[in-house]
């Protein structure tokens, strides 16, 4: 069997710092959804101190040819077939004792056994697994629970960390899932053919979900360790994140929120605040701070 993926965040010992390296078997001491490393809870207001460093993220520089024994590929495929668009969803909504996590990839998965043994090494424990098929392909669905506590992840960096290790699996054993992903342009063996204007793809909308909370819709172009930059522009503004689905599909990220300021639904004004935030920081250019 290929061995697992090597893709783990790693937090250093400031924790005003996250950077995603390549390393082995190491299980997060990270602690998602609205908190910062001590006092840090769900649905709670706080200011979220973690920055992002662009230049110091990674996973494997190019995905590695699959293995003869890989499990993770369900049959051979021609360069002729059209490559379906891959999707991987984190889903904090459906289950509220487990995150639930469903790839699709076409028809193209295997029993994703690396994957799996992959996201163990994360701490993580896979408690159940099922396979189905609708028109649009195989649905490879199971549900995770930290090993340490038997309960769901609610951590934003091990939720990323997540989706990068099933992403970085993509790139290893489908090498032509590369073309279709956005990391396939620096992880992957060839990057996209398209590439988004993120002034375009950005769509943001907040209306109320009930008197106690608001439903945050984001879509976005996707890149490395975007999970975590949108959970803590939303609680740098004091707005609390209980819950949500982060999806990724192909180029493009797609996010929803349940969030609440004061343990109520957000007013207009604030709704307002909020969706510039995210857009100011979406669409803002970047810039290297050893430039400066």
């Amino acid at each position: 069997m290929a061995s697992a993926a090597n893709c783990v965040v790693y937090f250093s010992s400031n924790t005003n710092y996250l950077t995603v390296s390549e390393l082995k078997n190491h299980s997060l001491p990270a602690t998602f959804v609205s908190r910062p490393p001590n006092n840090y809870t769900l649905g709670k207001r706080s200011h979220y101190s973690v920055r992002l460093l662009s230049s110091t993220t990674g996973i494997n520089p190019r995905a590695a040819a699959p293995s003869a024994t890989a499990v993770e590929n369900d049959g051979s495929f021609p360069d002729t077939d059209m490559v379906p668009t891959p999707k991987v969803i984190i889903d904090q909504d459906s289950d509220p004792d487990a995150t639930v996590v469903e790839i699709t990839f076409g028809d193209r998965l295997g029993a994703l056994l690396d994957t799996m043994n992959a996201l163990k090494s994360l701490g993580l424990n896979v408690t159940k697994a099922n396979v189905y098929l609708d028109s649009s392909g195989k649905h490879n669905k199971f549900c995770i629970t930290k090993a340490s506590t038997g309960r769901k992840v609610e951590e934003p960096e091990l939720l990323e960390a997540i989706r990068l290790t099933i992403i970085n699996n993509l790139l290893e054993f489908h090498p032509e899932s590369s073309s279709q992903l956005a990391m396939g342009a620096t992880f992957g063996a060839e990057p996209p053919k398209e590439t988004v204007d993120v002034d375009i793809a950005t769509r943001i909308r907040v209306h109320d979900d009930g008197p106690d909370r608001s439903l945050l819709y984001v879509e976005t172009a996707d890149h490395p360790g975007l999970l975590v930059e949108l959970v803590k522009t939303i609680t740098d503004i004091n707005v609390a994140v209980e819950s949500g689905e982060f999806d990724t599909e192909g180029l493009l990220a797609k996010a929803k929120f349940h969030v609440s300021y004061k343990d109520k639904a957000l007013i207009k004004p604030l709704q307002q605040v909020l969706a510039n935030s995210l857009r100011y920081y979406l669409r803002r250019p970047t810039t290297e701070e050893a430039s400066f």
